[in-house]
């Protein structure tokens, strides 16, 4: 393996190799393509030192001075981009266009951030004596944890960064050990922008060693995981003793419905896109469908035509819809949830099973019927290209089974009754609601789940709060 590169962690300003790195494999060729250093409980504790040692300079600094920063990684990704949505695409199998994208978008979340530099505030309070005044003022959390999963792993991260150092905190950020390359690359590329050191630090390693050390450490102040619900349920046992504040997404099964009324063709398409993008392998897919009785055959026929189309294969080709699931424990996660629903007597309308193209974790596009809506493949994330569709006629039944779930993150209507649409909103009981369009959020928006889906939510406004604790302040004069 001399010729494969090595990427190392990068704590206090520095990068330092292990004595042990994680093999990254690419999915779709099944080659090793790089080492990431493997980090433990020692380069925990080194990089939250100098987070912690770090963090009083960063945040006397004015928020326009630490903007400044984050613009400059705009402008990094934004020169290395090709490069960076090439390492992308190559160690997830992302098809090109949407590595592409990640990479884009996440120059853009980094801008978006700096420029609330001169728009947080506090609050002045009304007081109950005419001779007082009441401050609120909005200060940095402190160290900052970013779990980031495997896969969105670049714009994550940015979801992580750019508003903790924009309010003062500075940050700890662990990379998936599955796709750890692209964000330990983004770390080589801003070594030389004069961050002072320890403000960010990139360490690369398993959840349940690196992880756990990470969340169980008494110098972080806050917890950020996107990741499973196992995973979130570990970092809140881990964050207990400590009374941590903890912000997580922890992924979703939801529902797309689809109204009498709705224009077919873009139901078709905005529930295809939203179960077929990067395989799947997206926390706010739609993960089931119910379709109005009315219109169910024309639907089925055309989305059945529509999953069939969909070129699955090399993601660096033109026209992939996807291509490989990220590894063979997925691939071998999804075809057990689908062969365990065959046993429970579904019908397949098309796939079903994976798909042999020599190379690769592939899983055919995939429709169920018949499924009971208590079922695994209804009630749990598949996380792969498999959609259970169910019929329905009465409104107020096919609320109930759409909220009929643990989690309570994304869902979509379609529809042209503006009417359904706010009675709808008001009756679906999940973070994020899409109407007539695929699952998909926007940066200024707020990213939270209900119930399973998480705790607190990130992007816009809200998510800029997530880093932030109020002290008030009362001034008698």
């Amino acid at each position: 393996m001399a010729d494969i590169k090595k990427y190392s962690n990068y704590i206090a300003g520095e990068f330092r190799g292990a004595d042990e790195y994680i093999e990254v494999e690419n999915p779709y060729t099944n080659q090793i393509i790089g080492l990431a250093a493997r980090g433990g409980e020692k380069e925990a504790d080194d990089a939250l030192t100098a987070a912690k040692k770090a963090q009083p300079s960063w945040a006397k600094l004015a928020p326009a001075t630490r903007a400044d920063y984050l613009k400059q990684f705009a402008q990094v990704i934004r020169d290395n981009r090709i490069e960076l949505a090439q390492l992308l695409m190559h160690e997830q199998a992302k098809v090109a266009p949407l590595a592409q994208v990640e990479i884009d978008v996440t120059a853009t979340y980094f801008d978006y951030y700096a420029g609330w530099a001169r728009i947080y505030e506090g609050e002045i309070i009304n007081s109950d004596d005419p001779r007082e005044n009441i401050f609120l003022f909005q200060k940095p959390i402190g160290v900052a944890v970013g779990i980031c999963p495997w896969n969105f792993p670049f714009f994550v991260m940015a979801r992580k960064v750019a508003p903790a150092l924009l309010v003062g905190c500075t940050s700890v950020i662990k990379p998936s050990s599955t796709t750890p390359l692209t964000t330990l690359r983004f770390a080589e590329l801003i070594a030389g922008l004069g961050l002072p050191e320890g403000v960010l630090n990139f360490v690369a390693g398993g959840g349940s060693t690196l992880g756990n050390a990470l969340v169980k450490h008494p110098l972080s102040d806050i917890v950020s995981l996107t990741g499973s619900v196992d995973a979130g349920v570990e970092v809140i046992k881990n964050s207990a003793e400590k009374i941590m504040k903890t912000s997580l997404e922890l992924g979703g099964k939801a529902p797309a419905i689809v109204f009498p009324d709705a224009d077919i063709d873009l139901a078709v398409k905005g529930v295809a896109d939203s179960r077929l993008i990067f395989s799947g392998q997206v926390c706010n897919c739609a993960e089931r469908a119910y379709i109005h009785a009315d219109i169910y055959d024309e639907f089925m026929s055309k989305l059945k035509a529509t999953f069939e189309a969909a070129k699955v294969d090399d993601p660096a080709l033109d026209g992939v819809a996807y291509s490989t699931q990220v590894d063979k424990a997925q691939l071998e996660k999804i075809t057990c949830m689908v062969d365990r629903a065959k046993a429970a007597g579904v019908e397949v309308v098309t796939g079903g099973s994976p798909l042999d193209k020599g190379t690769g974790y592939f899983f055919a596009p995939t429709i169920i019927t018949g499924a009971d809506q208590k079922s695994e493949i209804v009630q749990k994330e598949v996380f792969g290209p498999v959609l259970p569709v169910i019929p329905w006629s009465d409104y107020d039944e096919v609320i109930e089974m759409a909220n009929d779930c643990e989690y309570g993150l994304t869902s979509s209507v379609f529809t042209r009754d503006v009417n359904v649409v706010m009675q709808a909103q008001k009756d679906l009981n999940f973070g994020e609601t899409y109407v007539n369009r695929e699952h998909f959020e926007g940066i200024q928006g707020f990213h939270a789940g209900w119930r399973k889906s998480g705790i607190g939510g990130a992007d816009g406004s809200h998510g800029l709060e997530e880093y932030l604790q109020s002290q008030a302040l009362y001034v008698r004069y």
